[in-house]
């Protein structure tokens, strides 16, 4: 496996605050994929093993970010077809590619949004599409959007500074917003179960990228906690706002999010 690409991450959107400045787009819940011009890669820096009808649809010569998706509520289906050992060819022909950044492309965020839509469109492939970008006056009518886009199936929404530089690393210029907070957390460790759970695992001993560690015990499915994500995973996990001690509130597993 190569070394995981940079790439920006999202910080947890305030609720109330003022969306001015900033350009929404829908967060979608697919499989986040690095195209650097000649393979497409997982965050982790896994090679996805696309058909080479999809990557000769890619351009070689300008990196791109986006996330592969079969459709709302539809994550495990793409995990699930990304992880085959054999190519579904027929499955690939019904992912869509939504970008949302172009890498290492200069300017502000917002000029490079708008290359990314005339390079989709000069391209005229429907399976790649360009993540619709929308600008926002207020925080009411950023809720509203919110709310039409998760009464249509839809994940959340993605904020990111009209003018910002590319930039990678979790940062202040890209934001999500859900109606429930998530974040992300690598497998450390187990605590044994007790009770019915004697004998498989209690929780998932997990480390953020701050350095915290707390248990994940709550969302764990019987079968998960038979054979638990290993050492090294990223998950996600839900969650809402923090303790007196600056620990996840409520932390309960969602799924393993690291790999396809």
């Amino acid at each position: 496996m190569q070394g995981a690409p940079a790439l920006l991450l999202a910080s947890d959107w305030v609720p109330g605050r003022s969306p001015a400045g900033f350009l929404v787009a829908e967060k979608f819940d697919g499989v986040r994929a690095f195209w650097d011009g000649r393979q497409l890669r997982t965050r982790s820096g896994q090679v996805l093993g696309a058909p080479a009808w999809f990557l000769e649809r890619l351009p070689a010569d300008q990196p791109l970010d986006g996330e592969l998706w079969l459709g709302h509520g539809r994550f495990d289906d793409t995990s699930a077809l990304l992880r085959r050992q054999r190519v579904d060819d027929a499955a690939w022909r019904t992912l869509r590619y939504q970008l949302f950044e172009l890498p290492d492309a200069p300017g502000p965020f917002a000029e490079r949004a708008e290359l990314l839509r005339a390079l989709v469109q000069r391209l005229g492939w429907a399976q790649l599409q360009a993540a619709e970008q929308r600008r926002i006056g207020d925080a009411a009518a950023l809720q509203a959007r919110l709310a039409e886009v998760v009464q249509a199936g839809g994940e959340g929404l993605m904020l990111h500074r009209a003018d910002a530089p590319y930039v990678t690393g979790r940062s202040e210029l890209l934001y999500k917003l859900k109606p429930q907070q998530d974040a992300e957390a690598t497998v450390v460790g187990y605590t044994a179960g007790r009770g019915r759970h004697a004998g498989r695992v209690g929780a998932l001993r997990v480390r953020d990228d701050t350095g915290r560690e707390f248990l994940l015990g709550s969302g764990l499915s019987d079968a998960q906690r038979e054979d638990p994500p290993p050492v090294g995973a990223l998950v996600t996990y839900t969650h809402r706002g923090e303790t007196s001690r600056g620990l996840p509130r409520f932390a309960t597993f969602l799924r393993v999010r690291d790999e396809p």
